[in-house]
């Protein structure tokens, strides 16, 4: 098949006003191939969606997944994110962290759910996040096991607060969790500090184990960066949607 109609697709901008936020939240809506508003399609809600769109291409990956491989047609929502508050809204010590998973909650789930025919039952129902976005899926997930039980995280910034946030729960068996780490990166330099994510993420795998979370944990030579991670996008979507 010609590459050509791997982008035959619609992505829709949307803007949300958001009180909880008082700021306006954009955010990019990918409907697959053969789209029919009168069918109804389970849903991938992203973290940083420009990153996720632009530098992930996860349209393109899932329209040709879709249209080659039997993958369910699904919508993805991608919320994007302005720079400058990213460490503040997706790492649990950020002073607008307990108002972004508000936001994400009472406002964007009901915009998206009133505005598309998403299916709204948990099962039909993924969040996704690189770093510090996978950390802010996976809280949301364990803050609301009702609405989100399958996580997607790419390098999931998953430290201190996270691990102990994860210990809290008694029972994980209802958490479907993808966990994807990079190899090289025992050292990789943020804003706030130098990290060891590789290391991190295995001691959280154990936490999550310890608690019977169902986890498909990949470690593979790779980089904090998404063109690490595009490259696993492919297998990611399979995982949750291959028919």
């Amino acid at each position: 098949m010609s590459d050509v109609q791997y982008y035959k697709r619609t992505i829709n901008k949307e803007k949300i006003q958001s009180k909880i936020l008082d700021d306006v939240r954009s955010l990019r809506v990918y409907l697959p191939s053969g789209y029919n508003e009168l069918s109804s399609y389970p849903v991938i809600y992203c973290q940083d969606g420009e990153q996720f769109f632009n530098f992930g291409r996860i349209a393109t990956h899932a329209t040709r997944l879709i249209l080659e491989e039997d993958l369910d047609p699904v919508i993805i929502v991608g919320v994007d994110v302005k720079l400058s508050k990213r460490t503040s809204e997706y790492a649990p010590e950020g002073e607008r962290f307990e108002i972004y998973k508000a936001f994400f909650i009472q406002e964007l789930l009901p915009f998206i759910e009133e505005k598309y025919p998403v299916r709204n039952h948990v099962s039909e129902r993924i969040i996704a996040g690189d770093s510090l976005g996978g950390t802010v899926s996976l809280h949301i997930a364990l803050d609301h096991p009702h609405l989100f039980q399958k996580v997607i995280s790419l390098s999931g910034a998953f430290l201190d607060r996270t691990q102990a946030r994860i210990e809290l729960e008694g029972d994980l068996s209802w958490l479907e969790l993808y966990m994807l780490i990079g190899l090289r990166e025992d050292v990789v330099k943020t804003e706030r500090d130098t990290f060891d994510f590789l290391q991190a993420n295995r001691v959280t795998k154990e936490i999550l184990l310890k608690r019977k979370t169902k986890l498909k944990y990949v470690e593979k030579d790779g980089e904090h960066l998404w063109g690490f991670w595009q490259n696993e996008l492919d297998d990611i979507l399979k995982y949750f949607l291959k028919s």
